[in-house]
């Protein structure tokens, strides 16, 4: 049997070393029944037309082109031409695509990103090799293994990858130090957290999911569970900040929306296939006891988060604040091929639990911000000097908005009526 998997697909690359770095992730969602390979008729006459377009480009395009390239290009523009989100991916891209999903990696454990056309550290990962060897936000990558890095994000996020076990060297420059400096890291195994947790105030809590992979449901229980002991006399309120997150696995955003409700529908889909067509329900139990909640989002809120921040919408559990969402309301399913790689597909429209679609649409806040979008504030670890609620003002609003409910909400978990997509 073929295996398929599900995803919610990431509205854009996330580039960081951390989070394996493509334009989507995988939900591992196995078929709901065994499918054999169809056999279609092919539409001869555009065949024809294909195969000639393709001998004019062999017999008289200004340069030799190989036909495995030259047909692999075909492939990608066909399925690229049916949708934003469908692709082709060669066994590379595909190998990223599910290294994506699975919340640790074999690697060196640093976020970067491309500043002032040059490779800089975001921050090395807690406990990860980079972290060990003394490497410091804010340092250049310069060089790897001897090669010269420039600007090229994805050519060093290449050469850091590898099997735990083997080593990488790193020239850095460092500001303050006299000349660059060399460092020599063994891979290893590293785990990647998708939420962080801060107390803005006695009482109340701040999540942060930057997107969604196979860990991120428990670690919003763990986060929620420090949460709890940092505040002894309870929650409150929580706000739960989805900005710039632009999706992953759906299954983690259904588990993440699962959390916070005791029932209901949390997202259908509709499809030309069974496995297409399905309903995810929430279950009993609520992470935070029906402490008020309020979701920030913005133009990078996608896919996955809006799945999560329409459940929780539609049935009163949670007040949104920011700008409106991107609008993804499409489902893909990679499909593995025969000699490697994939395809891509956009297989479901899904919708929310009142019925809507957000595709193209997005969901507009309780609460919309005027004026321009501005980037969350970096979580500071220790004591920063400013709290977070000082240094974002979306996080303020969404305190004071918390403090003006005041009580649990009472519409938590009321059932909705459901467009019905699964008999």
């Amino acid at each position: 049997m073929r295996s398929r998997t599900l995803i919610a697909l990431f509205a854009g690359a996330i580039f960081g070393f951390s989070a394996a770095l493509t334009s989507g992730v995988l939900a591992e969602r196995p078929s709901e029944s065994a499918q054999a390979a169809s056999t279609t008729t092919l539409p001869w006459e555009e065949a024809r037309q294909f195969a000639e377009v393709y001998e004019r480009i062999k017999r008289e395009y200004v340069d030799d082109v190989d036909d495995r390239a030259l047909m692999e290009k075909a492939i990608r523009g066909m399925v690229a031409a049916l949708d934003p989100h469908s692709a082709y991916l060669d066994s590379e891209e595909f190998d990223e695509i599910r290294l994506s999903t699975m919340g640790s990696y074999p690697g060196v454990g640093i976020e970067v990103v491309a500043e002032d056309s040059a490779v800089k550290i975001l921050r090395p990962i807690d406990g990860s090799p980079a972290q060990q060897a003394g490497l410091l936000p804010g340092d250049e990558i310069v060089r790897i293994d001897g090669s010269d890095i420039g600007a090229d994000l994805a050519g060093a996020i290449s050469h850091m990858r590898g099997a735990s076990g083997s080593t990488v060297s790193l020239t850095i420059r460092r500001a303050g130090a006299d000349g660059l400096l060399d460092f020599s890291l063994r891979r290893a195994k590293v785990e990647v957290h998708s939420v962080a947790q801060q107390s803005l105030e006695p009482g109340y809590g701040y999540l942060r999911i930057t997107s969604f992979s196979e860990t991120t449901a428990d670690d919003v229980s763990r986060a929620v569970a420090r949460l709890k002991r940092d505040n002894p006399g309870g929650l409150r309120g929580v706000v739960l900040d989805l900005r710039n997150n632009p999706g992953g696995v759906l299954e983690a955003g259904v588990a993440v929306a699962d959390a916070f409700l005791n029932e209901g529908v949390i997202v259908t889909a509709d499809g030309r296939t069974a496995d297409s067509r399905f309903r995810m329900d929430a279950t009993p139990g609520d992470v935070i006891d029906g402490a008020p909640l309020v979701i920030l989002v913005n133009s990078g809120s996608a896919s996955a988060s809006e799945i999560v921040a329409g459940a929780l919408k539609d049935h009163g559990r949670a007040e949104l604040i920011g700008h409106k969402t991107y609008g993804k309301g499409s489902v893909q399913t990679v499909m593995p091929l025969s000699h490697g790689g994939a395809v891509k597909l956009t297989t479901s429209r899904y919708f929310t639990p009142s019925g809507a679609s957000i595709h193209g649409k997005g969901i507009i806040p309780d609460i919309v911000e005027e004026g321009p979008e501005e980037a969350p504030a970096e979580l500071i670890t220790g004591k920063p000097t400013q709290p977070l609620a000082a240094r974002d003002k979306e996080v303020r609003l969404a305190l004071d908005t918390l403090k003006s409910r005041g009580s649990p909400a009472q519409t938590h978990g009321t059932p909705l009526t459901v467009r019905a997509l699964v008999p």
